[in-house]
């Protein structure tokens, strides 16, 4: 297949790896970028349905920031749906991994509603171990090694740690199934729960409210077919938006951006290549 014109602005940005097998954890997914650009690179960062983090090696600078002037440097977790923030690089190397929320707290070794829309430092999670590991990713021969090195990693920690209660990644599983257009007062009355406990167990779990984890699907879902070169109005129309400008205040919302821009941004684009062969992770669950 030919490439497009914003596959082949991140080609000159970007090597993208990926795994050849999936993670033995489900719902972790990996990929590794190494900067081949001339210069400092400035992309947006597109919000996805995952605990994000980015594990940097080598000598190179990473920066998010948005536009109020925060900052976070380095390797670095980010909570689910971050939005409206922007990747700063320079010559760098990282493997980026997206871990579902279900696994997020025991992966992780945080409740996800602690880091809610936050990005910390990783070596606030994982305290010293942090340096080893980078240490580890940069002496790796190959991205197939740095890959086992951090899929080992992730299932060793995910053995050890504490599940979620299995009628909310139920709840999980059907906004990702629905697409995000699921009612959540109707997966309430299927559980028998009552919408305040249903809203009070998954936020302290996954980390956000169901309503907003649905919205976040919805996103999601616009986002990636808005990089497959759909027009914002079809998108918008087949993707559960009452109308247009519903869809319009949600890409502002996520991103700080309208739809027509977010789908010409590189950002998009690399997002898809990087990551258009990983779904997320559903599993046959009952509650």
């Amino acid at each position: 297949m030919r490439p497009t014109v914003h596959e082949c602005d991140v080609a000159a940005v970007w090597d993208i790896a990926r795994p050849s097998r999936p993670s033995r954890v489900a719902g972790v997914s990996m990929a590794g970028f190494s900067d081949r650009s001339a210069g400092p690179v400035d992309g947006l960062v597109v919000p996805h349905p995952a605990f994000t983090v980015v594990l940097q090696f080598g000598d190179g600078s990473l920066v998010v920031d948005d536009a109020t002037g925060w900052q976070q440097r380095g390797s670095l977790v980010a909570g689910l749906g971050l939005g409206a923030v922007r990747m700063r690089s320079e010559n760098i190397e990282c493997l980026e991994v997206r871990v579902s929320p279900v696994v997020a707290h025991a992966v992780l070794g945080v409740s996800p509603a602690e880091l809610d829309c936050a990005v910390v430092a990783v070596e606030d999670l994982w305290g010293p171990d942090t340096a080893r590991i980078r240490q580890q990713l940069g002496d790796a021969l190959s991205w197939g090694d740095r890959f086992a090195l951090t899929d080992a990693l992730f299932a060793r920690r995910h053995e050890t740690g504490p599940p979620v209660d299995p009628e909310v990644a139920w709840v999980w599983d059907r906004i990702i199934v629905s697409g995000g257009s699921v009612r959540v007062e109707d997966l309430a009355v299927e559980l028998g729960w009552s919408r305040k406990r249903l809203w009070s167990r998954f936020r302290s779990q996954i980390g956000v409210p169901p309503k907003r984890a649905a919205k976040l699907v919805r996103f999601d879902h616009a986002a990636r077919r808005l990089a497959t070169g759909e027009s914002a109005a079809r998108v918008a129309a087949e993707g559960g938006y009452v109308d247009q400008s519903h869809f319009h205040r949600d890409v502002m919302a996520f991103t700080g951006t309208t739809p027509a821009r977010l789908a010409s941004d590189p950002g998009l684009a690399e997002y898809d290549i990087a990551w258009a062969s990983h779904g997320t992770f559903v599993q046959d669950r009952r509650p």
